[in-house]
């Protein structure tokens, strides 16, 4: 399952892993992601909503 919000669509955001010894290898920082049950056009529907949504009232849960 992807890891984007249903809202916004934010997404992971990918860069480097770099050691002490300057090593470098990819890595990625991923959503925080919350399953959510939320009001949508008038009725109930599961969504996976990031904090940063809910926080802002973006989502209005059920």
């Amino acid at each position: 399952m992807a890891q984007v919000c249903e809202i916004c669509g934010k997404g992971p955001q990918f860069g480097n892993k770099i050691s002490h010894a300057h090593n470098v290898s990819r890595r990625r920082w991923n959503v925080n992601l919350r399953p959510v049950r939320a009001v949508v056009k008038g009725t109930h529907k599961r969504l996976r909503v990031c904090t940063n949504c809910i926080k802002s009232g973006k989502v209005t849960k059920a």
